[in-house]
């Protein structure tokens, strides 16, 4: 079992950045390829980033490359989501999410994650 809280939202303006930080429990986080979601009111949740377990691939949403960056550091059970220009289409709960079955690729649905966190929000003004 792996627990994911996620933190950093908030309420930023247009053009600004934000940082959020998803910790894990559990000593098998290192294993997991970690993602980004996020879902904004009526929409559907959807794929935003992901990292594989080793950090070498990762792999962004069209909207967001260039913009968003994702990290990880496996010795504080943690992944990133570096967020940058921001814009008030961004603006979702984002959550992360760890997928244990994946070693080589990154899953873009969110059926392909087991384990979700409670969503931190982003609010961006214009």
């Amino acid at each position: 079992q792996v627990q994911l809280v996620e933190s950093g939202g908030g309420l930023v303006q247009a053009g600004g950045s934000l940082r959020l930080s998803c910790a894990a429990s559990g000593r098998t986080f290192s294993r997991y390829t970690m993602g980004w979601f996020r879902q904004a009111p009526g929409k559907e949740r959807e794929f935003v980033a992901g990292i594989s377990w080793s950090g070498g691939i990762t792999y962004y949403a069209d909207s967001v490359q260039g913009r968003f960056t994702i990290s990880r550091d496996n010795s504080k059970n943690t992944v990133y989501l570096q967020m940058s220009s921001l814009k008030p289409e961004d603006a979702a709960v984002y959550y992360c999410a760890a997928d244990p079955l994946s070693t080589k690729v990154v899953r873009t649905t969110p059926s392909g994650y087991v384990y979700w966190g409670q969503g931190t929000q982003v609010t961006v003004s214009s």
